[in-house]
């Protein structure tokens, strides 16, 4: 059966970033976003909103994501993961979608890039020690 997911690993890529990393990793991505979206507004007002949508999107989901483990926020580290997946998936079809290219190589990169991040990630470093337990009873 196919893996869905690039969760639990592709064979040949470490699994070098931590949920601290990653949190670093996704503020970075919102800016970039966010910056893309100004830049674009103007020219390119589909590719503007695709844009803001993505920025908001992975703000929004950080800002709810348990990195730590610690259940005091309601998504946990691995269902972020998940959510990486998607919103590289909104991020790659925006342009198709809505019809532009201007700007289309950057949320195409940005796709590419969450992608491998979300294969880099360690996304059981992110769980607490009883979560690990039960998943490998």
């Amino acid at each position: 059966m196919a893996k869905l997911s690039l969760l639990d690993g592709v064979k040949g890529i470490p699994k070098i970033i931590s949920p601290g990393q990653h949190a670093v990793l996704d503020a970075l991505t919102t800016g970039a976003f966010l910056v893309a979206a100004g830049v674009l507004w103007n020219k390119n007002r589909r590719g503007g909103i695709a844009a803001l949508v993505n920025g908001l999107f992975v703000a929004g989901v950080s800002a709810l994501t348990d990195y730590n483990g610690t259940g005091e926020k309601p998504i946990s580290f691995r269902t972020h993961g998940i959510l990486d997946e998607v919103q590289a998936a909104m991020a790659a079809g925006a342009p198709t979608v809505l019809g532009f290219k201007r700007g289309s190589a950057f949320f195409r990169g940005q796709a590419a890039n969450e992608m491998m991040v979300v294969a880099m990630t360690d996304w059981d470093a992110g769980q607490s020690v009883m979560r690990r337990l039960r998943r490998v009873a």
